[in-house]
């Protein structure tokens, strides 16, 4: 018996110029890509100098993590200017320079934009803080009066995501005390008002210099967030709002004026689109309890894409695996758009890591296996591919880090090391056998801004490279399948009937997925030797923590 799921409307785009819709997009964190000065810290034009690696590799395109100037309480998403490079990566000559060679390597080049708040050293918060209450500069924020008999008391009852209160007092310019100001995220990051036609009309602004230098768009921060409630109610559960980095306040977070700016910018991208044929992307990262909510996001009309995280959150089970998946096809494809897939970026613990089954495990084989087997069914699946920086290497997640060199403001604001995130976010191993093994271009000796553990040597790419049965190979041969093959990137898929803990999909006409959730060798779906596998696959077997592809006749059940 087989389980067929529609296919996602429109053509594939091999043909089409929405090249988007089934692209392999490679998340450049920037700081810890590759450094070019000897700093420590990665720039542009080590960006620029790694390109031809990723076109080795065999991706569509690459999305860069923010490179604005900022203070960097939170890396780059507390922005201080929306139109320039920070000193430390560069500046806009060298992000020409990237364009372009992007453009002559066929990369797309999508950029991180930040529009529900903005960095406390930008110049619209620092004129909020000079002027008065009720002033236009505080309105581009939210800044309220306190509770209390002399305001002393927050607003409302929100937490931050990051932890601690969402809401900081100010004083005033005579030395009062003040008004308080909303932060879902840490002080350094106020949330703009956008029911404030002035930031909405400025972003724009923003979207138009990137686009006129030549980006192919964008991925959007906190694509749910940006409006509040108009009133700023208390929370019934205030304590869930920091619970979890993912979780949801529902009274700062999917309200339904956020749709009109996914409109506007939509709009924009098409204005661009009609000059010359190529499509810019808008793909939002978008935090919504239900595949049906999320599906709302990416209407004709409104955002290309968003990040569909259940695959990155799911147990590792058959079951669980498919229930996801079926869900997301059903209610996201069913809006003409195609699910975006992700198991890894720069918010969340490895894949190798978080699938070891045991805290603490660092690149057991367990974790390597099913981290494997994973990204070999995220590829056979029909839609687009995003893939984290290291994800190629299989690098576990660094878990020993020393409290003193922990940059997260997660950690910082709330003492915990639980939801961290400087573990994923450690400089690449490029080369050598000690640090910085090749991530720092520049003077011997340089430390990266996080320090690299010894073991980063076994992972380092120019290994990589050499061994063909590396994460490496398996992406790229990935890859190229899924570039060669018809049956893959857009289209139907049909789940065949399986022995427990197994997952068998049959795409296109002829292409068979398997993989096995389980410890214990099954027969294989199909006779034959398979055309990738994630490990050693016995001729008519599929091994525990194994995914397969064949081409073929589908069996019938």
């Amino acid at each position: 018996m087989l389980t067929t799921l529609p296919a996602a409307p429109g053509r594939s785009s091999r043909t089409a110029t929405a090249w988007w819709r089934d692209a392999v997009i490679y998340q450049v964190y920037v700081r810890s890509f590759l450094d070019s000065t000897g700093d420590g810290i990665g720039d542009l034009a080590g960006v620029r100098a790694g390109l031809p690696y990723l076109r080795k590799l065999g991706v569509d395109g690459i999305w860069l993590s923010p490179f604005y100037p900022s203070p960097q309480h939170d890396h780059g998403y507390d922005v201080a200017d929306y139109r320039d490079v920070d000193p430390v990566y560069g500046d806009l000559a060298e992000f020409d320079l990237l364009m372009g060679d992007a453009r002559r390597l066929g990369l797309k080049l999508l950029l991180d934009i930040v529009p529900n708040h903005c960095s406390s050293e930008h110049p619209w918060f620092r004129e909020a803080l000079t002027a008065g209450p009720g002033s236009p500069a505080r309105g581009r924020f939210h800044f309220a009066d306190g509770r209390g008999p002399r305001g002393e008391e927050p607003p409302n009852n929100w937490r931050a995501m990051f932890g601690g209160p969402a809401w900081s007092r100010i004083t005033e310019p005579d030395g009062t005390p003040g008004q308080w100001y909303l932060h879902l995220f840490t002080p350094q990051q106020p949330d703009l008002n956008w029911r404030n036609r002035e930031v909405g009309d400025s972003f724009e602004d923003v979207l138009r210099f990137w686009l006129d230098r030549g980006v192919d768009g964008f991925r959007i921060d906190v694509a749910a967030g940006l409006y509040k409630h108009p009133e700023l109610p208390d929370s019934a559960d205030p304590d869930a709002d920091e619970r979890s980095r993912d979780s949801v306040n529902p009274l700062a977070w999917n309200q339904p004026e956020v749709h009109q700016v996914w409109r506007r910018w939509r709009s924009v991208c098409e204005e661009y689109a009609a000059r010359d044929g190529n499509e810019r992307l808008l793909v939002g990262e978008v935090s919504v309890p239900t595949a049906r909510e999320h599906a709302e996001y990416v209407r004709p009309d409104e955002l290309h894409q968003a990040f569909f995280f259940d695959l990155l959150s799911a147990p590792w089970d058959a079951g669980a695996f498919r229930e996801t998946i079926t869900e997301a096809i059903r209610d996201i494809a069913g809006t003409g758009s195609t699910v975006t897939w992700v198991l890894n970026n720069h918010d969340q613990v490895r894949t190798v890591t978080r699938y070891a089954g045991e805290p603490g495990v660092e690149g057991s084989g367990l974790g390597a296996a099913r981290a494997r087997a994973a990204a070999l069914l995220m590829l056979a699946l029909p839609g687009a591919a995003y893939v984290y920086q290291g994800e190629e290497l299989g690098l576990p997640e660094v878990l020993d880090l020393p409290d003193e060199v922990l940059t997260d403001p997660i950690f910082h604001r709330t003492g915990s090391r639980a939801r961290i995130r400087d573990g994923c976010r450690v400089p690449l191993p490029w080369s050598g056998h000690a640090s910085p093994f090749g991530f720092s271009q520049g003077e011997a000796g340089a430390r990266p801004w996080l320090p690299q553990p010894e073991w980063f040597a076994a992972h380092a790419t120019d290994l990589a490279l050499a061994d063909t049965r590396s994460f490496w190979h398996l992406y790229r041969e990935g890859l190229q399948l899924r570039r060669s093959l018809p049956q893959l990137g857009e289209g139907s898929l049909r789940w065949l009937d399986t022995p427990p803990q197994v997952l068998a999909m049959l795409r296109g006409d002829g292409l068979i997925c398997a993989v096995n959730f389980g410890t214990d060798p099954v027969a294989a779906p199909v006779a034959g030797t398979p055309l990738l596998s994630s490990g050693p696959c016995p001729d008519g077997m599929l091994p525990g923590a194994t995914a397969a592809w064949w081409t073929g006749d589908c069996p019938t059940a």
